[in-house]
């Protein structure tokens, strides 16, 4: 499947070409499942030692939703994504308090393992790291160190199918994963994450390192993979979140500043410094 998009025309300022966009997507989504949550953020802070790097978050994540996170840089976006896989874990000085629940339970609470959860909740960093090691491995090599029993080379298959690259790799699967363009290893980190079999996949701004051609790839992979999981986006880029998201959140200098369906946020927010820095007055 191909995003749409509405042709740019020299009429429309930089604030009417985003809310377009987010009416085409509007046009195009289905209906957020009711339910609970998949995840929950409840009066969420961040802190690297005495610095809160976010502040009393709270917002939901629906399944089988794209949500995006936009911000200007340092607002703590994606803090607040590595927070929902606990990567903020590996960073010496980082403490969390209030709550983040997936499924009801909450991910820092003592019963979670963070190895298990990061099985469950995957993550696609803003730079692609593919192992130096064949395609196939990249892809199988998770799943063979997690004790996988099933058929691996039909998981691998079916990973790559998924982020959209099995056609491109598969006559040179045992090539090495280096030798494959920015865009193409991103994909490929994509299925590496897939192959974990998750619910959940966090995007750290998955598209910055890439062109434009790359870039329209990746978009067109996460409208797809909505059907099968949930995403969570970083993005600087407010036309991708735009063009890919249901519900987007505005955050500035740590604090969640407005949270709503994407084509309500880009052509009616509610608070004016949403609007002021959609429509580029900082930012």
């Amino acid at each position: 499947m191909v995003i749409p998009q509405p042709a740019r025309r020299t009429d429309l300022t930089p604030s009417q070409y985003l809310a377009a966009l987010a009416k085409e997507r509007a046009a195009r989504t289905v209906a957020p499942p009711s339910g609970e949550p998949i995840l929950r953020a409840e009066g969420l802070t961040i802190r690297y030692g005495a610095l809160s790097a976010v502040r009393d978050v709270t917002l939901d994540i629906l399944p089988r939703q794209v949500t995006a996170i936009i911000g200007p840089s340092g607002c703590g976006k994606s803090t607040l994504l590595r927070a929902m896989n606990r990567m903020n874990d590996f960073i010496e000085g980082a403490s969390v308090s209030g709550r983040l629940l997936y499924h009801g339970r909450d991910i820092y609470g003592p019963d979670w393992d963070p190895v298990e959860l990061r099985r469950r909740i995957g993550m696609v960093f803003q730079k692609p790291n593919p192992f130096p090691k064949s395609i196939y491995k990249n892809v199988a090599w998770g799943p063979t160190i997690n004790g996988y029993r099933g058929d691996l080379r039909q998981l691998v298959e079916e990973s790559l199918r998924r982020a959209a690259l099995w056609n491109e790799v598969k006559d040179k699967l045992h090539h090495s994963a280096l030798t494959l363009s920015g865009g193409q290893q991103q994909r490929l980190c994509i299925a590496r994450a897939i192959a974990m079999q998750p619910e959940v996949l966090l995007m750290d701004e998955p598209c910055s390192a890439l062109d434009p051609i790359a870039t329209r790839h990746i978009e067109d992979l996460i409208d797809q993979l909505k059907s099968q999981y949930t995403v969570v986006l970083v993005t600087h880029n407010m036309q991708q979140a735009a063009r890919v998201s249901d519900w987007t959140a505005f955050m500035l200098m740590g604090e969640l500043i407005e949270f709503s369906p994407t084509n309500v946020l880009f052509t009616n927010p509610v608070n004016p410094r949403t609007q002021d820095y959609i429509t580029g007055r900082f930012g």
